[in-house]
């Protein structure tokens, strides 16, 4: 992220909204837009493109948290969210919707930068453990299609795994591919022979 933190605050109540604008102020150097209404706010957030989301709310449902998390983009940005009350099970919920801070009791100047700092890091945590998890399952699913694309060599060719997987691994380096893509190859151009 740049070194100037661009900032959106969703914020209906003008008076709040400047004192979260002043204390992010004295708090550091931000690139700050307050939103005021929430409508459309998933255009308003996504046309200005901000660095992290701070959203302040009294009291929140959960059926607004949900509407209010997901225009935010949790998964493309931190979301800090300060709400005065909540409900039992809002912040588990919120944190299920990909929020990075929920902050109760409502929102302290003095407390913004420590919250911003700890939604920045724990969103950043996530996306390298969403990013890690999509690798991973990308790395089974190529395994599965190698493990197949050997069986049907091994059948065609009547050789064991090993000459099998020797075979896949000559044929992709000499087309300069990797050995699942050799691996898919066979098997969908087996898929339209059968």
């Amino acid at each position: 992220m740049p070194d100037a933190l661009s900032i959106v605050v969703v914020e209906a109540d003008r008076e709040r909204a400047f004192l979260i604008v002043e204390g992010l102020r004295v708090a550091g150097e931000f690139d700050i837009e307050v939103i005021s209404s929430p409508s459309g706010l998933a255009r308003q957030i996504q046309m200005r493109d901000p660095d992290v989301v701070l959203i302040d709310i009294a009291d929140p449902s959960r059926d607004a948290l949900e509407e209010l998390t997901l225009a935010s983009g949790p998964k493309d940005r931190p979301v800090a969210i300060f709400a005065d009350r909540s409900a039992d099970g809002l912040s588990a919920a919120a944190v299920e919707a990909g929020v990075s801070a929920y902050v109760v009791d409502g929102l302290q100047p003095a407390r913004l930068k420590p919250v911003l700092d700890a939604a920045i890091a724990r969103f950043r945590l996530f996306q390298r453990m969403r990013t890690e998890l999509a690798e991973t399952k990308r790395a089974l699913e190529e395994r599965k299609v190698i493990d197949r694309a050997k069986g049907m060599v091994m059948k065609a060719r009547g050789v064991g795994e090993d000459e099998a997987y020797a075979l896949l691994r000559k044929a992709a380096m000499d087309q300069n591919k990797r050995v699942a893509e050799v691996a898919q190859a066979l098997v969908t151009a087996a898929g339209l022979l059968a």
